[in-house]
């Protein structure tokens, strides 16, 4: 079924990129795959030993090379740049340096700005942080809550209730955002990416509900006959879970980095090893699509793709690149420990805000950048000037409180870490390399959308004796009219447990309810579990309920739709509070409809391609521009750095932030 990344490929002797560079015959890939992963372990150099293959392959090689150490975070020697980065993080800061101490500009105040001004103050820089939002810090580390951003009443109904609009679980595998955590003490508590029983252990009793059917998670991993024929699968596939399909159709990829153990567990090669099988695996795939990985080399068919899109969150991410889900999906599973902050992840940003003080300026969007480079022409730069400041920047206020306001700052030099969404509407001058435009222009930004109700009890943890109580306190035998398909739906039990107060429910409210609910009139049996969530075919996609009680609350907000790209953009094109209606209705369809009577009619809801900050969720990479753009990204121009998590490849996750962030100002501090 599969075969070997270097030796395994389709009869045809090239294989084109967008942009039209050549990847060879199988037999070139080898060769050159063989040779840099010769140069690369056993001499360890900063540029690879020269290759027999065509130029062209020898030089997509050396990128496949830089783009394999920056994603393992190793130096051109090959060494581990972790524990260092670690040490500069929460240990001993900047390390000494004959460099001038500087004036810095930092554009910019998600985690990457916040960290590298925190390491640039510490090391005596003279730093200014300036923010386009005029009340909050953290990019897409932002948690809807009572006293937060943005709006001045409560979110919920219970004023002690939040949840995530963007980051909400964080991989213990990540060492730098985990090591910051801990040193500046902000609680964290466990993620339960699968809902688990009292004592911790898996429970999986939430739903898959697909293609008309309705299946605990746990039943489809002991027999997934049902649903995966109700896909059209092969038939030798059809007691295969859909997760195992895809871990063995990537297997043959992972064996070039890693080994499987005694215990069945896989194991990192050796540094050497490790790294030239990456860059094996970025040179074969880097410009393949996910969809092209499983039909072409996988030689899986479309109802099993799609068996695999629905069921392990891929379906909107099957045409971008293969490099970027391959690594979300060795990193989103049931085997990594994900953690959570108590308190919602902008506790995170919050302690941050306290340790670089003064030095942010909210409230100030840059509209304008002049930098001096002598290797650039300075026709238009009249601010900047080689014995005065070499960077210039214009801002602008949003004008909540009047007339907008314009400031400008000048530094020595400058760490942008806005998106490059964002970058893209930033006046630079003078231009900026060709090749750092075309990263600028070209980057890929994805769409991801959440819609957060809150409930007054925490149904999801309810067995069917708690529901027969609870659903007794509205009205006798409702229990029973639930189960027969029989209860009124026309919005009158909206919120009718007597847990809800009523205030966030209005009469249209309940029209529209009424309107929008489920048709399906099955009753499924209670989840009776803590955290995890469901799947569905339908337009929520995927459902999260929240892993731990909120201190002092009985109730919960549950993410009831998350959704990224194609799925995520047809929820954005309805208005905020239109979403809310369309998500309970597919909530109903997975839990059934009597989840209504403990419905606050408080909602949230984020949508990261329409944020005017953030201009989509993350850079989630076309095929080949790991190897076309990626290089290109960090690299400094004149006088200006740039950090963000669309900077590492580590995109959409705290751990790329920092990772930049340490990079940056590392650039700064020392000169180089």
């Amino acid at each position: 079924m599969h075969s070997s990344p270097t030796a395994g490929t389709s009869s045809r002797s090239t294989s084109l990129s967008r942009r039209g560079f050549a990847v060879g015959s199988a037999t070139a890939v080898a060769a050159v795959a063989t040779s840099t992963a010769t140069a690369t372990t056993a001499a360890a150099a900063t540029t690879a030993a020269p290759v027999t293959a065509p130029a062209a392959a020898a030089s997509l090689s050396q990128r496949c090379l830089d783009v394999a150490r920056a994603l393992l975070m190793r130096g051109p020697d090959g060494r581990d740049l972790v524990p260092a980065y670690r040490d500069v993080l929460v240990g001993g800061g900047l390390p000494r340096s004959a460099a001038p101490r500087r004036k810095v500009l930092v554009v910019g105040a998600g985690p990457a700005g916040l960290v590298a001004t925190l390491l640039l103050r510490r090391a005596g820089h003279e730093v200014t942080l300036v923010e386009a939002n005029g009340n909050r810090a953290g990019g897409r580390i932002k948690t809807f809550r009572t006293g937060g951003h943005e709006r001045a009443e409560a979110p919920f109904a219970d004023a002690r209730q939040y949840a995530e609009a963007g980051a909400m679980r964080i991989p213990g595998s990540h060492p730098l955002v985990m090591a910051l955590i801990d040193h500046l003490g902000v609680a964290r508590q466990r993620f339960r990416l699968v809902d688990q029983n009292a004592d911790g252990t898996p429970a999986l009793r939430t739903w898959i509900h697909v293609n008309g059917l309705r299946v605990r998670r746990a039943d489809y991993a002991r027999a997934p006959r049902r649903v995966n024929r109700s896909f059209g699968v092969p038939r030798a596939l059809w007691d295969v879970p859909s997760s195992r399909i895809l871990s063995d159709a990537l297997a043959p990829v992972r064996d070039e980095f890693s080994t499987v153990g005694p215990d069945g567990r896989r194991v990192d090669k050796p540094a050497g090893e490790m790294v030239s099988g990456w860059a094996r695996v970025v040179e074969r795939f880097g410009d393949w699509s996910m969809r092209r990985f499983l039909s072409e080399y996988a030689k899986l068919d479309d109802p099993t793709i799609d068996l695999i899109g629905c069921l392990e969150d891929l379906t909107s991410r099957l045409p971008l690149s293969f490099i970027h889900s391959f690594l979300d999906a060795a990193l989103i599973s049931p085997d990594t420990a994900f953690w959570e902050l108590r308190g919602g992840t902008a506790a995170l940003p919050d302690a941050l805000l306290k340790e670089v003080g003064d030095s942010i300026r909210f409230d100030r969007r840059v509209t304008r950048i002049e930098y001096w480079d002598p290797s650039r022409p300075h026709t238009d730069t009249p601010h900047v000037r080689a014995d005065g400041p070499h960077v210039w920047v214009d801002t602008v206020s949003e004008g909540r409180e009047g007339a907008p306001v314009r400031e400008q700052f000048t530094a020595d030099l400058a760490i942008i870490t806005v998106p490059f969404s964002g970058l893209r509407h930033i006046q630079v001058a003078p231009l900026m390399s060709y090749s750092k435009r075309r990263a600028v222009t070209e980057l890929h930004y994805d769409s991801a959308t959440k819609v957060l109700l809150e409930f007054s009890r925490r149904w999801w943890e309810l067995g069917e004796e708690d529901w027969k109580r609870e659903l007794a306190t509205i009205g006798s035998g409702l229990y029973d009219s639930y189960r027969r398909g029989l209860a009124p739906d026309d919005g009158s039990l909206l919120g009718r447990h007597d847990s809800v107060t009523g205030e966030r429910l209005s009469a249209n409210q309940r029209a529209y309810y009424a309107a929008y609910r489920s048709v399906t009139r099955d009753q499924p049996g209670g989840v009776g579990s803590f955290g995890g969530g469901s799947v569905s075919d339908n337009p929520n996609r995927f459902t999260f309920n929240p892993s731990h009680p909120v201190a002092g609350s009985e109730g919960g907000v549950v993410l009831a739709s998350y959704t990224w790209a194609d799925d995520a953009m047809r929820w954005d094109s309805f208005d905020d509070d239109a979403r809310y209606p369309h998500a309970l209705a597919g909530l109903q369809e997975i839990y059934g409809q009597r989840i209504e009577v403990f419905y606050t009619g408080a909602g949230r809801t984020q949508s990261w391609a329409r944020d005017p900050y953030a201009y989509g969720e993350a850079s989630v990479l076309l095929p080949g521009q790991h190897t076309e753009l990626f290089p290109d990204i960090a690299t400094p121009e004149g006088p200006l750095h740039f950090a963000g998590d669309h900077t590492s490849l580590k995109p959409a996750w705290i751990e790329g932030a920092l990772e930049s962030a340490v990079r940056a100002a590392l650039e700064v501090h020392t000169g180089h």
